[in-house]
C-alpha cells in the first residue's frame, strides 16, 4: 500500500532498486534513533519548564537529554546498528541538547537578570556548544588519527559543557540567592565555559581506560554507588560538587598532556599527518 512517507533508509538510498519498497527495517536500527529523539524531547521540554518557572525539574531534563544524546551513539555501536541517518541526527541532536537547551534554562533563571549581557553570554555559550561539536567531527571523520585521539579531547566536551554552565542554576537552587551582581557573575562564568568549549586545552577523555585492576573493582563499584546514592538524595549538592571537581581536574589534565606528549597543541589539531601525528606549523 502506497504512503504518502519516503521509505526509511538509514543507509541512504538504494539506487539498484527502484519503484516502491516494502523491505522491513530491524527493529534494532531504530533503538538509537528513538533514544535521540527522546533527548531532544526531553532537551526541549527542560527549556519549556525553565520558562513556566519549574527550574528543578527543567535542570533535570536537560541533565537527562544529555545523558541520553551521550549513550545513543554507544547503543548503536553495541547493537551494530550504526547508521548515516543515525549519525546526521545525533548531530543535529547535540547542538539542541548540550547548547541550546543549558542555555534557555540558565537565561530564564539567572542571566535575564544582567539583561542583554547575560543574553550575549548565552548566544557566546550555543554558538561554542555549535563550533566544538563541528570540530569534534570533523577529527572523528579522518581515516588517520593522531594517536592522542585516544586519551584526549580538544577543549572540554560538548556534554561536559552542558554540565558546567548550568553551575550558577544548582547554586541556586541550593539556597544561594541570586541577584543582579551574581547574575553578571553568572554571565562571565558561562562566557569562560563557552572558551573552554573551543579552546585548544587538552582534557583527558578516559576513552582510552577500558580495563580495571582487580584490586579496585570493589573501589569503584562502592564509589559508583556512593555518587548515586547522594545524587539522588543530594541532588543539587553533588552535582555542585561534580562541576567544580571537573573545573579542577582540567589543569591535571593538560599537564600530562604535556608530560607524555611535550609541546602545544598545533594550530589546527584536527588536521593529522599520514603517520597520525598532529600536522605542525611554523
Amino acid at each position: 500500500m502506497e504512503t504518502p512517507f519516503p521509505h526509511y533508509e538509514p543507509n541512504g538510498p538504494n539506487d539498484e532498486a527502484r519503484g516502491p519498497r516494502l523491505r522491513d527495517i530491524p527493529v534494532r536500527l531504530l533503538v538509537p534513533n528513538m533514544i535521540t529523539v527522546l533527548a531532544i524531547c526531553a532537551g526541549l521540554s527542560g527549556v519549556r519548564l525553565a520558562f513556566e518557572g519549574r527550574f528543578e525539574l527543567a535542570v533535570a531534563m536537560v541533565l537527562i537529554a544529555a545523558f541520553l544524546d551521550g549513550i545513543d551513539g554507544r547503543v548503536a555501536r553495541l547493537m551494530k546498528a550504526t547508521s548515516k541517518f543515525g549519525v546526521q541526527m545525533d548531530s543535529l541532536a547535540d547542538i539542541v541538547n548540550f547548547g541550546v537547551a543549558p542555555a534557555l534554562v540558565s537565561f530564564a533563571y539567572v542571566l535575564d537578570e544582567a539583561r542583554s549581557v547575560g543574553w550575549i553570554a548565552a548566544l557566546l555559550y550555543v554558538i561554542a556548544a555549535g563550533l566544538r561539536l563541528a570540530r569534534f567531527n570533523v577529527m572523528a571523520e579522518r581515516d588517520v588519527k593522531a594517536k592522542w585521539q585516544s586519551e584526549y579531547f580538544v577543549g572540554v566536551p560538548a556534554p561536559a559543557g552542558a554540565m558546567l554552565v548550568l553551575l550558577p542554576v544548582y547554586l541556586g537552587l541550593i539556597g544561594v540567592e541570586m541577584g543582579r551582581t551574581l547574575a553578571f557573575f553568572a554571565s562571565a562564568y558561562t562566557v569562560l565555559i563557552a572558551f573552554l568549549l573551543v579552546s585548544r586545552l587538552p582534557v583527558w577523555s578516559g576513552k582510552s581506560e577500558n580495563r580495571v585492576r582487580r584490586d579496585l573493582v570493589l573501589p569503584v563499584i562502592l564509589a559508583v554507588v556512593i555518587y548515586v546514592a547522594t545524587l539522588m538524595s543530594f541532588t543539587w549538592e553533588t552535582m555542585v560538587i561534580t562541576a567544580v571537581a571537573y573545573l579542577a581536574t582540567l589543569p591535571f589534565g593538560a599537564w600530562a598532556w604535556e608530560k607524555k606528549y611535550g609541546g602545544k597543541w598545533p594550530e589546527h589539531p584536527e588536521e593529522v599527518r599520514e603517520d597520525g601525528l598532529p600536522v605542525e606549523r611554523h
